[in-house]
């Protein structure tokens, strides 16, 4: 896959925001959700150690939305998670597990309630607009479902609090985590959470209309010019520190929500309504469960397929989904999937990487 490239095609969509990315100087891109997903500015270690020190802008409209609306928008959402969405406020976000009649993972977005019969659902990588456009059609519910024109764009960092105050006002910057506000900037209405996909702290601006996207990037890097604001992107070393898993690599259709950490977000005794809910009621004790890892020796090639993880017996005790160097910490740092018999911390296994056997360390939590 070195220095392979990624042909340009209709099929994957350009983002409002992209013509600045490239301007940035953008040397890699993923596709997600058809869309470009910037993934390299100045290097994976630079942009990490930027993310950590100041602010950065993100072209993440590759978070595409699906909108439902109508009579019936509550009861289609609730149907695909096992979270009570009954306890949003009008103001709130949440990050909500949805799953398929089995308890298996589909995707894990982050709903916002627009008004009483009107969510978005955040998404990460799937095509989530058809399994609810068939449950729509399937229940014939009083809905329209449909993906709207609405880019997030996140600033993310350590002064990020101090970007966003110039641009939209220090009272935006009191919204509470996953709370969002609506404002208007020149005319143009735009969604603001405090969210995004970092522990650094900082806001996801969901743009509605995709011809204001690069004056909003103009706006923000007119304003933070003296924070050393610069494009980026989510960052593979900052989020496995943070313990951020990631849809289609960490957490797969294979997956319950108990095998992936998100048991607190399953409210089973009143999410009765979840087209998971009997399987997921039968399946509350998971035998397998996601793990932070150390991985010992010096820095790791970049992983692309899961690496078996074995104990001292050579048996299959799980794998390694996410892996990489961090700087920050001198050491191999990895999330992987293990079996109950040794996902205690401190259990020693082995893990068959592409530069030979290694040696891993069950940590008790993430890095930070």
């Amino acid at each position: 896959m070195a220095g392979a490239y990624l042909t340009p095609s209709i099929r994957i969509r350009r983002t409002p925001f992209s013509s600045r990315v490239e301007q940035a100087g953008v040397k890699a891109y993923s596709v997600y959700n058809h869309m470009l997903l910037p993934q390299v500015f100045e290097s994976i270690e630079e942009d990490y150690a930027h993310l950590k020190r100041a602010v950065q802008v993100w072209d993440v409209a590759a978070q595409r939305q699906v909108e439902v609306v109508g009579p019936d928008a509550f009861r289609l959402v609730q149907m695909t998670t096992p979270r009570d969405i009954t306890r949003m406020a009008d103001d709130q976000c949440f990050y909500v597990p949805m799953v398929d009649d089995r308890g298996r993972m589909l995707n894990d977005p982050v709903a916002i309630k627009r008004d009483r019969d009107r969510y978005w659902l955040s998404l990460a990588d799937t095509d989530m607009l058809y399994y609810c456009k068939g449950l729509a059609a399937g229940f014939g519910l009083d809905v329209e479902v449909f993906e709207p024109d609405v880019s997030p764009l996140a600033v993310q960092g350590p002064k990020a609090d101090q970007l966003i105050a110039r641009v939209f006002g220090e009272e935006v910057v009191a919204t509470g985590f996953f709370r969002y506000q609506t404002v208007s900037v020149q005319g143009h209405e735009m969604v603001i959470a405090r969210s995004g996909w970092s522990h650094q702290g900082g806001f996801e601006i969901y743009l509605d209309g995709s011809d204001y996207g690069e004056a909003l990037w103009d706006l923000l890097f007119d304003a933070g010019r003296d924070l050393d604001v610069r494009a980026g992107c989510p960052n593979t070393i900052e989020r496995i520190e943070a313990g951020l898993l990631s849809f289609g690599s960490d957490i797969t259709i294979e997956h319950t929500p108990f095998e992936v950490g998100l048991g607190k977000y399953c409210d089973l005794d009143t999410a009765t309504s979840c087209l998971g809910h009997k399987a997921l009621l039968e399946n509350q004790e998971p035998v397998r469960q996601i793990r932070p890892l150390t991985i010992a020796g010096d820095a790791l090639p970049p992983i692309d397929c899961r690496w078996s993880l074995t104990n001292s017996d050579g048996e299959s005790v799980g794998y390694v989904s996410s892996a990489t160097w961090s700087p920050g910490f001198a050491e191999n740092i990895a999330i992987g999937m293990v079996s109950q018999s040794h996902w205690n911390a401190g259990a020693i296994l082995k893990a068959q990487t592409p530069t030979g056997v290694r040696s891993v360390v069950v940590r008790e939590k993430y890095w930070s």
